[in-house]
């Protein structure tokens, strides 16, 4: 009997204990769940980029923007002015001066910024990168578009435009990691698979709508017969449409961009470019947020390889044309 008892007593006490563990992992969950991962005002985000009046970023910001709203804490918008690798080595070093609660970076150059990255990261401020990556740097994640296969698309598009035949070219900034991708994955693409097009120029347009336009009647000049031009971003493609329309080219050069600024939907909308590849930049935005603020309030650490948090996430991309051009404007 007092065998039995004591089994029973011992039974009892595990029961005991299973339920005040189970309840206190409960009321942890239900902690985080009654808060949403709330967060406060005083924590502030700061995304930084380059050439920041430029359309482009818009998408971007506004999804680091609602992402912040959702989470409750603050957010500002730096970056260089200019094409310069400098000038926004200068505006990160100035952002990790005020300790902000996370960092996410888009930079021209995969190596230019990777001591300031790696500061900011040895400073214990969370660095993700988004749309453009520096791969070597510390930085903890990258959220943007795989850039080769984007390439891959618009070459497949390209051939499509022009049967399969013909003389192409491409603009766009070799300097750039993201730019090189896509420029490599068009290459290889056209080289592998549609062997009567052939690449016979390309050519650094440096982001910039007039230079664009520039070098794209230097493609025209040189190349009488082109029939295609790859921009590898939104300001190139709209600068090589100027060109063509310069030259009464825009029915018989078909042009492939990238993004979805107001002039290059309006160029898509009067058929003088054919197709631009649209990115997920809101998507980049948003969670780029979100990533920031689970690093800052430890839900992950920095140096966990069983993170759940990936090191790199695809926001895809889609091809608009004239047929679907109406539903990428702003609402």
């Amino acid at each position: 009997m007092r065998k039995l008892l004591f089994i029973y007593i011992v039974i009892i006490g595990l029961f005991v204990v299973y339920v005040y563990n189970y309840q206190t992992e409960d009321s942890t969950t239900r902690q985080w769940t009654e808060n949403e991962l709330k967060g406060s005002m005083d924590e502030t985000y700061v995304m930084v980029t380059f050439q920041v009046g430029i359309d482009y970023w818009k998408r971007a910001l506004k999804g680091f923007e609602d992402s912040a709203e959702a989470l409750n804490v603050s957010v500002e918008y730096r970056g260089a002015t200019q094409y310069d690798v400098n000038e926004e080595i200068t505006v990160l070093e100035q952002v990790i001066a005020r300790n902000p609660a996370g960092i996410a970076i888009s930079t021209m150059d995969p190596e230019a910024l990777n001591p300031v990255i790696d500061k900011a990261v040895d400073a214990g401020i969370p660095v993700v990168m988004f749309d453009a990556d520096a791969p070597k740097s510390k930085a903890y994640s990258f959220l943007g578009t795989d850039n080769y296969l984007a390439g891959v698309e618009a070459a497949h598009k390209m051939a499509e435009l022009l049967n399969e035949d013909g003389e192409v070219g491409v603009i766009t900034q070799p300097h750039q990691l993201n730019h090189q991708e896509r420029t490599q994955g068009f290459q290889d693409t056209i080289y592998m698979e549609y062997p009567d097009i052939k690449i016979v120029s390309i050519k650094d347009g440096r982001g910039d709508q007039r230079l664009s336009k520039v070098v794209a009647q230097e493609i025209i000049t040189e190349y009488p017969d082109i029939a295609g031009i790859f921009a590898t971003e939104a300001n190139g493609g709209v600068g090589v449409g100027q060109a063509t329309v310069a030259n009464n080219l825009q029915e018989s050069i078909k042009i492939i961009s990238f993004d979805t600024d107001k002039g290059t939907l309006d160029m898509i909308e009067d058929g003088i470019i054919s197709a631009t590849l649209a990115q997920g930049t809101w998507e980049m935005g948003y969670w780029s947020l979100q990533f920031l603020f689970h690093l800052h309030h430890d839900i992950v650490e920095q140096e966990d390889e069983r993170t759940p948090l990936p090191r790199y996430v695809d926001t895809g991309v889609t091809i608009v044309t004239k047929e679907n051009v109406e539903s990428y404007y702003p609402q």
